[in-house]
């Protein structure tokens, strides 16, 4: 006998997870807007830096991804339930530490343990995808854009930080 899920349901858990990975979203852009001028906006920067406007978009298209990766899982929680668990345990704590960046690096202006964080946060991401791709491999694909992102946003800090 085939189980049919209930759309409601369904539709409620995407919901929630563009809800919880968008609230991370606003902790974060809570420490960043107030200090792209004029403190972000005087620090040196690497040549190879994208422009300011294409952070935006890309963070929430990311976000979405997130979001629909992290919902993707949460579907297989009658199935995979300590998997399904732990897999959101590490979605939650990645989203924590996403959140912390922009507080570290734009709120209190530390560069360096900003930087020594996306290093945590790049690990828990991946452990995340890890732990993803055991419930559903694609999933596990829709994160691998964001831990490349974050892969170059680690480097963009380290670059900041030495050059300042």
């Amino acid at each position: 006998m085939i189980r049919k899920r209930p759309l409601l349901l369904d539709l409620a858990g995407l919901l929630g997870f563009v809800i919880l990975s968008f609230s991370a979203a606003a902790i974060g852009t809570a420490a960043t807007i107030p200090n792209l001028s004029p403190w972000y906006a005087g620090l040196r920067k690497p040549p190879w830096i994208p422009p300011s406007s294409l952070f935006g978009p890309v963070w929430t298209v990311l976000y979405l991804l997130m979001s629909l990766a992290a919902w993707l899982v949460w579907r297989h929680r009658n199935t995979h339930r300590e998997d399904v668990q732990t897999a959101l345990g590490c979605f939650v704590f990645q989203l924590a530490l996403n959140a912390a960046w922009s507080w570290l690096f734009f709120g209190l202006h530390q560069t360096g343990l900003a930087f020594a964080e996306i290093l945590s946060l790049w690990l828990v991401i991946a452990a995340t995808i890890l732990s993803f791709f055991k419930i559903s491999r694609g999933a596990a694909l829709l994160l691998v854009p964001y831990l490349l992102w974050v892969s170059f946003a680690a480097v963009l800090n380290g670059a900041i930080h030495r050059l300042n």
